[in-house]
């Protein structure tokens, strides 16, 4: 390992459906009043839409609906964004996560947390050479282009913190010297909301490290119909097996690459600090969003809008990603907890009083 020199939901629930795509060829952006004529986008997605259908076919043979949730991990994939995934168990969130890894032709890790891991058992350690009088590092799991964290609140405080500096700046540092992991890097993590036994509370800067939390429901009635049959039926064994990598490193950077040219309208910009700037001064929250927060409603509005056939963001799209990137970054105040609120009530709430651009 190199070292380095020093009411009508805004935004979907869990299960809802996402807002319709827009139709490329007759909405174009800019300011208001715009006239609505035939646009051709500027730049050519369709090699971006290939690999996406490509990799939603691969999973498709395994994973029953879920399309939602798909969806918003191909975007935060292209925003080059962690995420986390929270549902209770048995709703496949990590079977999810092993799926769009495999999707991929990176190297994957899977780290198990657990109450007694230690940040050398995740980042690495120096192991010393006494033939050449010296110590030699050793890199940990976390050195692989995806990463799944399975349960990532079971391990202490002191565990999580290792995790800060690797998932914002994608080094590690030990023993006065930075490593850099591989490009890309991504963190796909799990964890249970219901039980409280033997789990820690996620620090409120390891939180804000996540591009998306998405919260994985159940299966509709006809979803759950259709895993019984092909369960019935003899589908199961080694599902991993069918999904094939179709995605390389290289191509997963042109991608990025493109949606780093999407393009966004000032009106679109001043939409997004808006939005998180309310939550800062919301009478619900005792804590507000960051400006890492507009950052990641950005990368991912242009992530979404591309995956959508499009090269410029609408407040749609916006108003689409608004729940999943800032009900992890707000905290409540104890008396709404009280009232049984809820982070994306309060989102949802801010997202409709702030006027759309037009």
């Amino acid at each position: 390992m190199e070292p380095l020199s020093s009411d009508e939901p805004i935004f979907p629930a869990a299960g809802a459906e996402l807002p319709a795509a827009t139709d490329s060829a007759t909405s174009a952006p800019g300011a208001a009043g715009a006239p609505d004529v035939a646009f051709a986008p500027r730049t050519d997605l369709s090699a971006l839409t290939a690999h996406v259908e490509a990799v939603r076919q691969q999973i498709g043979q395994v994973i029953v609906g879920q399309q939602d949730l798909l969806e918003l991990l191909l975007v935060a994939l292209l925003a080059d964004g962690h995420v986390l995934l929270e549902g209770v168990p048995g709703v496949a969130k990590t079977l999810t996560a092993k799926l769009l890894a495999r999707t991929l032709a990176v190297p994957f890790s899977r780290i198990q947390f657990t109450p007694d891991l230690m940040p050398a058992d995740v980042l690495g350690t120096s192991i010393f050479r006494p033939a050449q009088g010296d110590f030699e590092f050793r890199p940990g799991p976390i050195f692989a282009s995806v990463v799944l964290i399975d349960e990532i609140n079971r391990a202490p405080a002191k565990t999580q913190s290792a995790l800060f500096e690797v998932m914002e700046e994608r080094t590690v540092t030990q023993d006065g010297t930075t490593h850099r992991v591989s490009s890309p890097f991504v963190v796909l993590a799990t964890q249970n909301p219901v039980e409280q036994e033997g789990t820690y509370r996620l620090p409120e800067a390891q939180l804000d490290r996540f591009l998306f939390k998405l919260n994985v429901g159940y299966p509709t009635l006809a979803e759950e119909v259709q895993i019984l049959q092909g369960h019935h039926s003899g589908f199961g064994g080694t599902p991993l097996e069918k999904v094939k990598p179709v995605l390389s490193a290289q191509d997963l950077a042109d991608l990025r690459r493109q949606v780093g040219q999407q393009r966004v309208e000032a009106n679109v910009l001043e939409y997004i600090a808006k939005i998180v700037g309310l939550t800062r001064a919301h009478k619900a929250l005792y804590l507000g969003a960051s400006p890492r927060a507009s950052l990641a409603l950005l990368n991912g509005a242009k992530a979404l809008a591309a995956l959508r056939g499009r090269d410029f963001v609408t407040p749609e799209d916006v108003q689409t990603l608004a729940g999943p990137v800032l009900r992890h970054r707000i905290m409540l105040t104890p008396e709404r907890e009280m009232e049984g609120g809820t982070p994306d009530e309060v989102v949802r709430a801010i997202v409709q009083s702030v006027e759309v651009p037009r």
